[in-house]
C-alpha cells in the first residue's frame, strides 16, 4: 500500500543518490554520521568511570562541531544549486555558526554567564532569521511557485483544520503541562537552542525525500523529544513550533497560509508532547516506556496535521477514483510513520541507559519548596539535641 510512494520514480533515496553535488554531499554526510554514532557507542563500551566521563565530554563537542559542519556544507551546496535564496542563506548561516559556538562554549564551561550570553546571542540570531523568512514568504504567489493554483486548494477545510489544530495543541500543552516549571530560565533557553539546532542538523541527513514534500531522516526529532521530557511539554511545544518555522525555509513546499501552519509550525509543535508521561509516577521506574509512549502521542499528533494538510491542500494529486482522504493517509504514512518509528527506537535505546536518565531527570524533577523540605525533616529528640551541644 503506502510503500508505493517510497518506490515511486520521483522519490529520492539520499544515501545512494549521487546525481548532483548536493546529493553527493548528503550521501557522504549520511555515512559519516553512521560512522560517528558507531564510534561513540564503541568508545562508551570500551571506557569506564572518569575515562568514560571525559570521553563523553569530548564526544559531545565532536557531535556539536560535526552537526554544525554538516549544516554549513549542505546549506552552501543548496545555495549554490538555487535551493535557498540569499535572504534566507545569510541569516541561516549566521544562526548555525552562533548556535554551534555557543553550544561548544556551554559544553566546555557551563555557568550562568555562558548560559545567559548564549541565550541572548542565539535568540537574536533566531529572530533575525525568522524576520527574513517572513519577508521572503510574504512576497510572490506560493501556489504558483509550486505548480498549482489556488482554486485547487480547499481553503475552507484548511482554515477550519488549522484553527482546530492550533486550539487542540494549545489546550493539550496547557492541561498536561500545568505542573511544569513556569517560564524560561537561562538553562532551558540554552538547551532549547541546542536541541533545535541538533534536530535541524539531523533533518538534513535524509534517507528518503518524498515527491510532494516530506522525508525520512536519521532520528531528527529525538533532540526535540528529549527536550520536552527534560523541561516539560509547554516549553517542548514552543521549541517544536520554532523548529517547524525553520523547516519551512529549509525545504519549503507552501501552497496556502493554513497549509503552512499545519505542515510546519503546528505539526512540529506536536513533537513537544513527547514529554507528556515524563512525570507519571506509575512509569517512573521504566523511563524507556515513559519516553516511548510520549513519542507515540507526539508522532500521532504530527501525523494528523500532515494528514489534514494532504487532504485539503494536496488532494489534486490523488489518483483518479481514489478518495482524497485515502490518498493523504497513504502518502503521509509513507514517510511520517517510518520517521517517527526511527525516532522512537533511538530514543528508547537512549533512555535504557540509567546514566542518561539520571541526567535528563535533573531538569524535569520539580524541587520541593524550602518550607516543604523543612517539614519533611524529622525533628530532633531531646537526647540528640543534648548530644549535639
Amino acid at each position: 500500500m503506502f510503500f508505493n510512494s517510497l518506490l515511486a520514480d520521483d522519490t529520492t533515496w539520499y544515501p545512494i543518490t549521487f546525481d548532483s553535488p548536493l546529493n553527493i554531499a548528503r550521501g557522504i554526510c549520511f555515512w559519516m554520521t553512521i560512522a560517528l554514532v558507531l564510534g561513540i557507542l564503541l568508545g562508551v563500551l570500551m571506557t569506564r568511570g572518569q575515562t568514560r566521563k571525559a570521553f563523553l565530554k569530548i564526544a559531545l563537542i565532536a557531535v556539536i562541531g560535526f552537526a554544525c559542519a554538516v549544516c554549513i556544507v549542505l546549506l552552501v551546496f543548496s545555495f549554490l544549486e538555487d535551493g535557498i535564496v540569499a535572504i534566507l542563506f545569510a541569516p541561516l548561516l549566521t544562526l548555525i555558526v552562533v548556535v554551534g559556538g555557543c553550544a561548544i562554549l556551554i559544553a566546555l564551561r557551563r555557568s550562568k554567564l555562558t548560559l545567559i550570553l548564549s541565550g541572548c546571542l542565539i535568540g537574536a540570531a533566531l529572530i533575525a532569521t525568522l524576520v527574513c523568512m517572513g519577508i521572503h514568504f510574504g512576497t510572490g504567489d506560493a501556489a504558483d511557485l509550486n505548480d498549482t493554483v489556488n482554486e485547487d486548494v480547499n481553503t475552507l477545510g484548511l482554515y477550519i483544520s488549522a484553527v482546530l489544530a492550533v486550539a487542540a495543541v494549545v489546550a493539550a500543552a496547557l492541561f498536561f503541562g500545568r505542573h511544569d516549571k513556569k517560564g524560561f530560565d537561562s538553562a532551558s533557553i540554552a538547551y532549547a537552542s541546542m536541541c533545535i539546532a541538533m534536530s535541524f542538523a539531523l533533518s538534513y541527513l535524509r534517507i528518503v525525500q518524498m515527491p510532494q514534500g516530506g522525508s525520512i531522516t536519521i532520528a531528527s526529532l529525538v533532540p526535540l523529544m528529549i527536550y520536552s521530557y527534560m523541561f516539560g511539554i509547554r516549553k517542548g511545544v514552543i521549541a517544536g513550533f520554532i523548529y517547524g518555522l525553520m523547516q519551512a525555509f529549509q525545504d519549503p513546499y507552501i501552497l496556502h497560509p493554513a497549509q503552512f501552519l499545519l505542515d510546519y509550525p503546528v505539526a512540529f509543535s506536536c513533537i513537544g508532547l513527547a514529554g507528556i508521561f515524563a512525570k507519571t509516577k506509575a512509569l517512573e521506574k521504566v523511563a524507556p516506556v515513559q519516553f516511548g509512549l510520549g513519542a507515540i502521542v507526539a508522532g500521532l499528533g504530527r501525523f494528523v496535521m500532515h494528514f489534514l494538510s494532504g487532504m485539503f491542500a494536496f488532494g489534486m494529486w490523488a489518483p483518479e477514483g481514489q478518495p482524497v482522504w485515502l490518498y493523504s493517509l497513504i502518502y503521509q504514512s509513507g514517510y511520517v510513520l517510518p520517521d517517527i518509528a526511527i525516532a522512537i527506537v533511538v530514543g528508547v535505546l537512549l533512555f535504557s541507559s540509567p546514566a542518561f536518565v539520571r541526567q535528563v531527570r535533573k531538569y524535569n524533577t520539580v524541587k520541593p519548596a524550602p518550607a516543604a523540605e523543612a517539614a519533611e525533616t524529622p525533628a530532633e529528640t531531646p537526647g540528640e539535641e543534648q548530644a549535639q551541644k
